[in-house]
């Protein structure tokens, strides 16, 4: 019959371990060495150990045994769920102990193996080590017993203490997550004070202790759980010694108070962050009361913190710079759950005004509300605040004046103006010094500059009399305008999103990372004969089927891909006769119907059927498209009609001859036209040239024949600009420009009263090339905001094509432009989503604050909703199973 594990120490005091029916050889456990007559300390040691038990079962496997050998000595004949008296117990395990001493602590080992948890708080991911639990009894009996076998079945580290200095010690070395105290008996300790004395020490702030009280006895009114609340208890449990009802509660703490304590225990290292900040930051709650403020902001302001918790925004001095209403539109903004930023004059504690560059951000927290706004406080580095910012760096003792003047002579760098400068970078030789200003004065005194140098110029000026900080701010904003990515934002890792990573990557690079010496031929079909093709003779002979299709050509929701089955993949002469037709093109370039067809067929001719994609449906979608924004009333008004007849014929040829691979593609493999165009913007070079090649090679398609020119030469500059903005390196600086220069002054003039539908730039070229410019970016990647069937079609037919590159790429040996577009592998889902969140969302946002599209808008969400909910599924398909 089996025995429970005996404690044994040897002459030399070691403890050690060991199950009786096992070797008689010792297994030493712990090498503390004490006299025969000490207290004895660490034995039983459990391992880790997993809490995903079945709740039916007993203890893990080793503990089980365990039990069991336990019970069959002392001859007991319960069950699983409940334990041998605690007299019984107590006297079978001494029966193997050492006689001449009482184990003061014991440490328990489980033979259940568990891994740490990962638990998330916000974007953080933690990893949480195994449980530990303290039990303080001083006798053993059948509740530590069931608290110790519950800990071996969860997979808890576990350790018992005999008296409050052993466990206040065992504490402070172990810090447990879960303390359990016996307070059924007062006679051996005072349990309220074994728990104040915890609570005393800094580790115990994270820790969840329970007290083990004696059940209300029947002519007693169960007592109130404040004195233990008062004592620092966190829960009370009935004294119970069944097991599992001794691992319910645990497991109930872990996975409640303990996993909650450990979140809160990691938001440490996110205050010491904010406590490092150089950015001013203030968190206030839902009704504006200072719940914290960084050490950035005391230095700011010139408060200390004790100064502002507590107070309510109300309270504190205002400052009479700020527009009368600015604070009313800010409260309105944020209340909605809107973040807000810009320009606002703080007060400083000193009385004085300063210039913040301000960002709010509402906080949703319990039931969808707003539950706190966090402030990002910067200062507006202008040249006229610099003794005032002085000022603020003298008031908060960062900076003593000597310092100050020898830090900003010696810091000063001017390599944005001098290259000679480099070399002395940090070097304080005034020779060196010296040597930068006479090539400072000949840039300053130069008559012919680009705007890029007056903003340097500028800059540079300003840090002469600028505090350091002020001078290395402007130096990094230096180092930035140097570089010629003005506008390209930095993808991060690949590792954090592929599908983005990729796509970006290969639509934004012109792909020179590696040739491997092969050569992709590029085949032009520029010769096509265009006999066999039968053409209406005038566009009022149209067959009717055709016809009754493009009576809702209008239409946003406009089916192309129906009309590409009707023309047998011809819709772009039929479509272009009809577009062409209603916004005058003819009577503008003063040429005949049969003209424009001619050259429409050639057009089309030009396009690949053989492309997933790039073919004439794609041009025919995309010159739908500017049509539909070209009838926007703004867009109208803000266009001339050469700006419209431009529009609409770059959108026919803006993809013409497109060979259905990458400028990426086509640079690795070193093809004609990227030797021709010198890798840099390929295609769309390629599709302009063509384009005016097919035209006036032949009288007979040439549009332009009639026209003066001037005119032509305008309007040839506005269909090349309009193509070449279709290249998705320069989206950013784009969409950027149109931003800064048509939606954020029109917001100001609806602010200031005017007519929302009044034209923005007419008399301004410079704004009427940025809206052409974003229509037809607009146009080209609609897919996303087209009715979901359409969106669908689009998805797969883009998805192929890539996927045709990167099956070549492989072939050819090339270096593969987008590994995620592996059509074995690929998440079209997944691939749409990201396209969506890095190139559209914003970019579409800005057209419609112009055009007002409502319509679009609404299909946007409703696809990016579904290729969510295919992600979310995990579907590589293009729609949800019911729907096949």
């Amino acid at each position: 019959m089996g025995c429970a594990p005996s404690i044994h120490v040897s002459q030399s005091g070691v403890i050690y371990c060991r199950d009786s029916d096992e070797s008689n050889s010792p297994r030493q456990t712990s090498g503390v060495s004490q006299g025969p007559a000490a207290p004895l300390h660490g034995l039983f040691v459990q391992t880790d150990a997993s809490d995903a038990v079945p709740a039916g079962r007993a203890p893990g496997p080793l503990g089980a045994v365990r039990v069991r050998r336990a019970r069959a000595e002392l001859g007991s004949g319960s069950s699983e769920g409940s334990t041998a008296p605690a007299g019984t117990t107590c006297r079978g395990r001494r029966r193997h102990c050492c006689a001449s001493a009482e184990a003061e602590t014991q440490t328990s080992y489980t033979s259940v193996q568990v891994s740490s948890a990962e638990v998330r708080i916000g974007p953080m991911r933690l990893t949480q080590d195994p449980i530990q639990v303290l039990l303080i009894f001083a006798k053993e009996d059948s509740q530590s017993d069931g608290f110790w076998w519950a800990c071996d079945r969860a997979g808890y580290r576990c350790n018992i203490a005999r008296t409050p200095e052993s466990a206040l010690e065992c504490f402070l070395d172990k810090h447990h997550e879960i303390i359990v105290i016996d307070h059924r008996q007062s006679r051996n300790f005072n349990a309220e004070a074994v728990c104040r004395s915890i609570r005393a020490t800094n580790p115990s702030e994270h820790t969840v202790i329970l007290a083990v009280v004696s059940p209300a006895s029947d002519d007693h009114e169960e007592a109130s759980v404040l004195p233990l609340l008062h004592a620092g208890f966190n829960r009370r449990f009935m004294e119970n010694s069944s097991i599992i009802a001794c691992y319910n509660e645990l497991i109930q703490i872990e996975h409640g108070e303990v996993r909650s304590q450990f979140k809160l225990r990691a938001c440490n290292s996110v205050f010491t962050a904010l406590d490092h900040c150089h950015e001013a930051i203030e968190i206030t709650s839902d009704d504006h009361v200072i719940q914290y403020v960084n050490p950035a902001f005391e230095r700011m302001m010139g408060y200390h913190k004790g100064e502002l918790l507590g107070k309510e925004l109300a309270e504190l001095p205002k400052s009479d710079k700020n527009r009368a209403d600015l604070l009313d539109t800010i409260n309105t903004c944020i209340k909605k759950g809107k973040e807000w930023q810009g320009v606002y004059y703080a007060q400083r504690k000193s009385g004085d005004s300063i210039q913040q560059h301000v960002k709010i951000t509402p906080v949703i927290g319990q039931g969808g509300k707003i539950r706190h706004f966090v402030s990002l406080k910067k200062l507006c580095c202008t040249t006229d605040k610099n003794k005032q910012m002085h000022k603020i760096h003298r008031d908060s003792g960062d900076i003593s004046q000597t310092e100050f003047h020898s830090a900003r002579h010696k810091n000063r760098r001017k390599e944005s103006i001098d290259v000679k400068s480099i070399s002395s970078r940090g070097s304080d030789a005034p020779s060196l010094q010296n040597r930068r200003y006479p090539s400072m004065a000949r840039i300053h005194s130069m008559t012919i500059e680009a705007p890029i140098t007056k903003v340097i110029n500028i800059i540079n000026a300003a840090q002469e009399n600028s505090p350091v900080t002020v001078a290395e701010a402007l130096d990094r904003v230096l180092e930035i305008l140097r570089t010629t990515e003005l506008y390209s934002p930095q993808l991060g890792t690949k590792d954090e999103d592929p599908h983005t990573s990729d796509l970006v990557g290969g639509l934004m690079t012109d792909g020179l990372r590696r040739l491997s010496g092969n050569e992709y031929v590029f085949t032009k079909n520029v010769h096509q004969s265009h006999s066999h093709l039968v053409m209406p003779v005038t566009i009022n002979d149209v067959p009717p089927c055709i016809t009754q299709l493009l009576d809702n050509e209008e239409s946003w929701d406009f089916n192309v891909f129906e009309l590409e089955a009707v023309t047998h993949k011809r819709p772009l002469v039929y479509l272009g006769l009809k577009v062409f037709s209603r916004f005058g093109v003819c009577e503008f370039l003063n040429c005949s119907e049969t003209t424009l067809r001619a050259w429409l067929q050639v057009i089309e001719a030009n396009y690949h059927s053989s492309n997933a994609y790039h073919n004439s449906t794609h041009a025919a979608d995309v010159l739908h498209a500017t049509a539909f924004f070209l009838g926007k009333e703004r867009v109208k008004g803000s266009l001339d009609q050469l700006d419209e007849v431009a529009a609409l014929i770059a959108a026919t040829v803006h993809d013409v001859d497109h060979p259905g691979r990458t400028n990426s593609f086509l640079c690795n493999a070193g093809s004609e036209l990227a030797v021709l165009y010198n890798d840099t913007a390929v295609l769309e070079s390629h599709h302009t040239a063509l384009a005016f090649q097919l035209t006036v090679k032949d009288a007979k398609c040439n549009i332009f024949k009639n026209i003066d020119r001037n005119h032509y030469r305008t309007l040839r500059q506005a269909i090349i600009d309009m193509v070449l903005a279709t290249e998705m390196t320069k989206h950013f600086e784009h969409v950027n420009k149109f931003v800064n220069s048509i939606n954020k002054p029109m917001a100001a003039e609806i602010e200031g009263g005017d007519c929302e539908c009044s034209p923005v730039g007419k008399n301004f070229p410079e704004n009427q090339i940025l809206i052409k410019r974003m229509m037809i970016k607009c146009a080209d990647v609609a897919n996303p905001c087209r009715p979901l069937d359409l969106c669908i079609e689009w998805a797969g037919r883009i998805s192929e094509e890539y996927f045709a590159q990167t099956d070549e790429e492989k072939r050819q040996g090339l270096p593969v432009v987008m590994p995620v577009f592996d059509r074995n592998t690929c998440s079209i889902p997944k691939s749409q989503i990201s396209f969506i969140d890095y190139f559209i969302t914003d970019m579409f946002d800005a057209w419609d604050a112009f055009a007002h599209l409502p319509a679009l808008m609404q299909h946007l969400a409703d696809n990016y909703k579904h290729w969510k909910t295919l992600d979310d599924l995990k579907c590589k398909s293009l729609r949800l199973p019911s729907d096949s």
